[in-house]
């Protein structure tokens, strides 16, 4: 085995996880404001029974009712493929599961945002509301103890980030860990108050409009150990292609410990 190879073995990677694709027709029943910014929607039902989600930025796709189409129906899996009824797709988001086998409940927590379908519909959900829910089809499950982690977002992210730090509490891991989060307005800051015990460094565009390219700057001054690191980059589209290309663009890299996903588009 040659010394790049042995280097390579030594290393914790993320494992992927492959999961049964599965849709399940649940319930609400709870909705409440957790912080300024984020509505809460917990859901129950017995299609919970199997649910897995072992990868702290799992996502899941809530599907919706629109005008045209009315209520939602579970689909129905086939040799085919997915059969949706009337053979139409009711437009669908995909978010972080917050799943607590224990209590067999489900939580998502979306961001209250203008314009928002998904935003929309969380504000007038009550209890005894349906809602259609498919996957996580795949998960990445990330080693908590990695000597160096930072975390990159925005409020499209703060759902995973909140996820991950509270684990990392939980397990005594949060030495070495820093997040790095952008924001439309600093009143969404009250979301992951409850984690000041992590080093969170926040950039407020409604404060500074220079708040993004600080948030570059400071990226890049971050140190990143040799080998044992894991960097999670998400937001908008192209500000985490530019977040990437910066990352990269340090030279030792490895592109097995970078993990950058575009969580929206700008439209």
């Amino acid at each position: 085995m040659t010394d790049s190879a042995q280097r390579k073995a030594q290393i914790k990677y993320p494992a992927r996880v492959r999961n049964e694709l599965s849709f399940r027709q649940l319930t609400v029943s709870e909705s409440r404001r957790i912080a300024s910014c984020f509505q809460r929607i917990t859901v129950v039902g017995a299609d919970l029974e199997g649910f897995t989600s072992p990868g702290f930025d799992d996502h899941i796709k809530l599907f919706f009712p629109d005008a045209a189409n009315g209520p939602v129906t579970k689909p129905t899996m086939t040799d085919a493929g997915i059969s949706w009824q009337g053979d139409i797709r009711p437009p669908a988001r995909d978010y972080t599961p917050l799943y607590d086998a224990e209590r067999q409940q489900l939580a998502i927590d979306f961001y209250i945002h203008d314009g928002g379908l998904a935003s929309q519909w969380a504000l007038n959900a009550k209890s005894g509301d349906s809602l259609i829910i498919g996957g996580p089809r795949g998960s990445l499950v990330v080693p908590e103890d990695y000597a160096r982690q930072i975390y990159v977002c925005d409020e499209s992210g703060m759902p995973a980030l909140r996820r991950r730090l509270e684990a990392l509490v939980l397990s005594g891991h949060t030495r070495g860990v820093t997040a790095l989060i952008s924001l439309s307005d600093a009143a969404a800051k009250d979301y992951l108050a409850h984690l000041q015990q992590c080093d969170l460094q926040w950039f407020a565009r409604s404060e500074n409009p220079g708040a993004t390219a600080a948030l570059r700057q400071r990226l890049s001054e971050l140190d990143i150990a040799a080998a044992d690191y894991f960097i999670w980059l998400t937001g908008e589209a192209s500000e985490v292609k530019l977040l990437a290309g910066d990352t990269e663009g340090r030279g030792h890299i490895d592109a097995d410990l970078l993990r950058s996903v575009a969580y929206w588009h700008k439209k």
